[in-house]
């Protein structure tokens, strides 16, 4: 498990992605097909450009549009379900040719301590799951929400290895909630080491690195888009038995 994490740790950024491409259950192509047509048997126009015909029914939309505005829409204008078997093949064509990540991003130029991340698997988990669990309970929630409330969090533990805290909480409301929630986390489980007197305490330096792990993953499992989740089912495909991260029911409309 710890060879998986060495790309992230020595902050290497080309290449394969780090994790196969998730899945999920998929719509039949007859039922696909049985949407992109009226009751006549004619072929309905794309009701996003009203100017190509429809070829692809979108569970979003519940409504078959074409295959350009899919494409330029996909999780940027059209909040897409995640077992549209649309999304899905983007998603494995995203994974054939992942994208590198621009100079200067937030964070990258942190060496991961290898010990820190095979030492605190455990821990590294539990913050997994609560980002996870926060996810299911606020489902409007996307990778760029998650990262923005990871990154803000992370930039606070860094100030705090200087000795200054200084802490910039995120302007937007999930963000920002976000990173209350891993801050009350964070205090849990403090309160429960310190009630221990056999534990060893939490270091900040710690949880800084930890939370730099996990914002370089959602770098590399995300793909970029406004409206992309492929991080937040990362992370939920990480705890499969757990009923908190159950999803909704499928947003595919049956017949």
């Amino acid at each position: 498990m710890f060879t998986l994490f060495t790309p992230i740790i020595e902050g290497s950024f080309e290449g394969p992605p780090l994790f196969g491409p998730l899945r999920f259950a998929s719509v039949s192509a007859q039922r696909i097909l049985l949407y992109s047509l009226h009751a006549d048997g004619a072929i309905l126009s794309c009701p996003i450009c009203e100017k190509r015909k429809g070829a692809r029914f979108c569970p979003a939309k519940g409504e078959t549009i074409c295959a350009v505005c899919c494409g330029t829409g996909r999780e940027v204008t059209i909040d897409c379900a995640p077992d549209c078997p649309h999304l899905i093949t983007a998603h494995r064509y995203e994974d054939e040719h992942p994208r590198s990540l621009p100079p200067g991003t937030s964070l990258l130029d942190v060496n991961l301590p290898s010990d820190v991340i095979h030492t605190q698997q455990q821990l590294m988990a539990a913050f997994a799951f609560t980002i996870a669990k926060f996810c299911a309970a606020q489902p409007d929630t996307t990778d760029p929400d998650v990262l923005a409330g990871i990154q803000a969090l992370a930039e606070t533990y860094k100030t705090l290895r200087t000795g200054i805290y200084y802490e910039k909480l995120p302007d937007a409301r999930l963000p920002r909630e976000l990173y209350a929630a891993l801050t009350t986390f964070i205090a849990e489980v403090k309160r429960q080491q310190a009630e221990r007197s056999n534990s060893s305490a939490l270091k900040d330096a710690d949880i800084f690195y930890l939370l730099v792990f996990l914002y370089r993953m959602g770098l590399l499992r995300t793909n970029g888009r406004p409206r992309s989740r492929r991080y937040i089912e990362f992370l939920r495909s990480q705890f499969p038995d757990a009923q908190e991260l159950k999803r909704e029911e499928s947003r595919i409309i049956v017949p």
